[in-house]
């Protein structure tokens, strides 16, 4: 059985640095059709906060998955209840709708077997797994319809 709890996998100092530079790239409209640089506002300090996220478009919806779980981000975008996502000169807001651990499997194989190159170390199954599988991980996975505003 699987651990219940949420998880936080801390990025180590080089992934860090190449989140930074990536989300740089980004942000200057450089990256592949699903690479958004995500912008948040902090809970406490009202700041607005970056990184580099992969978006999931699936069944004519759009998904934001947490691989490294219960981050930052999640939680200030839980509090605010929205984001924005920022390609080059093009900056979106959207509404966030958190879905319950039953509404996940599907999304998460599915992000998962499409970003397997990039997310598959953040995942306890491997890419190609059956949607089963994602049952009993779901809880540890944020992920947020998003609604256009």
């Amino acid at each position: 059985m699987s651990d219940p709890r949420p998880i936080f996998l801390r990025p180590s100092v080089i992934e860090r640095f190449f989140n930074h530079l990536f989300g740089t790239l980004v942000g200057w409209g450089i990256g592949l059709p699903h690479n958004y640089l995500l912008q948040v506002e902090g809970r406490n300090s009202g700041r607005i906060y970056s990184t580099p996220v992969n978006i999931l478009d699936y069944d004519g919806k759009r998904f934001l998955v947490a691989p490294r779980g219960e981050t930052q981000w999640v939680r200030n975008a839980r509090v605010s209840g929205e984001v924005w996502l920022k390609k080059g000169w093009h900056r979106q807001r959207f509404a966030l709708r958190e879905l319950n651990d039953d509404e996940k499997p599907e999304i998460l194989r599915e992000y998962l077997n499409r970003y397997k190159t990039t997310v598959q170390r953040y995942f306890s199954v491997p890419a190609g797994a059956p949607i089963a599988a994602f049952s009993g991980i779901a809880r540890q996975y944020p992920v947020f319809r998003l609604v256009a505003q």
